[in-house]
């Protein structure tokens, strides 16, 4: 289930954005960024599947995101790094989009397997968000600003399972993005999930950062859902924070 990543600067080009070409809604693309290696196994992975499966009717049934949110799921585990187009993993040489609307959208069915190569994963995450946004203007069509979502229980590792500094080279990109607003990244750590590897994800996402108990996919989700919402109303930064704050703390008030 290889699936190279291009080089960091390349800005993959897809062939395949025929769809929903009649709906001129605003766009927000939302990439989730998954962590499905061997650490995972089990009951994470369990709860991570059902989760996706009930975010996914969820979406389908909110009529104010289902036709403008579009969902790219990538995975990293398993040797790879894997983009899907819904619930299909996408191999080299395919040249379609990962991204499918919200109200059409199918949660891939993940195993738990391999090392984390989170650093390849989200320079891939960065890729396909440029490349989107890229194929929307040349639509025509506006969008909101993307939101990435990275969830993980472990570190950055190689090709080998060992530890690996490489994550540093991305850190000055995703300052300059996240300062240009060109995406939010969300950067959430799960689990058993080290304070090294914690800081790693305040590196990545000094803002939107969390270390949580167990395993609340389902509210993590939620959360997106949330945001989203948020920013299709254009609501300020603040709005943003008190959104994650509730979140990190667990206490779901979007709900109410």
């Amino acid at each position: 289930m290889m699936n190279e990543p291009p080089p960091p600067t390349a800005v993959p080009q897809y062939a395949d954005f025929d769809f929903e070409l009649d709906n001129n809604a605003q766009r927000l693309p939302l990439v989730l960024c998954l962590d499905n290696s061997r650490s995972m196994e089990g009951r994470p992975i369990q709860a991570l599947n059902e989760a996706l499966r009930e975010w996914t009717r969820e979406l389908h049934d909110d009529v104010s995101l289902s036709y403008s949110v579009e969902v790219a799921v990538i995975t990293f585990g398993d040797q790879s790094v894997t983009a899907y187009r819904g619930a299909e993993p996408l191999y080299p040489g395919m040249n379609l989009s990962p991204f499918v609307p919200a109200h059409a959208f199918t949660a891939p069915t993940l195993a738990a397997n391999g090392v984390t190569l989170m650093t390849e994963a989200v320079e891939l995450a960065m890729q396909i968000v440029a490349a989107r946004k890229t194929e929307l203007r040349k639509l025509g069509l506006q969008y909101y600003r993307p939101q990435i979502c990275l969830v993980t229980d472990g570190l950055p590792t190689d090709g080998t399972g060992h530890y690996t500094t490489t994550w540093q080279r991305i850190v000055p990109v995703l300052a300059e993005e996240q300062r240009s607003r060109r995406f939010r990244l969300y950067a959430i750590g799960v689990g058993g999930i080290t304070e090294r590897g914690q800081a790693v994800l305040r590196a990545f996402a000094p803002t939107y950062n969390a270390q949580l108990q167990g395993f609340p996919f389902r509210e993590l989700l939620q959360m997106m859902s949330a945001s989203a919402a948020a920013e299709q109303k254009g609501e300020g930064e603040e709005a943003f924070e008190k959104i994650f704050h509730q979140f990190r703390t667990q206490r779901p008030a979007w709900e109410a």
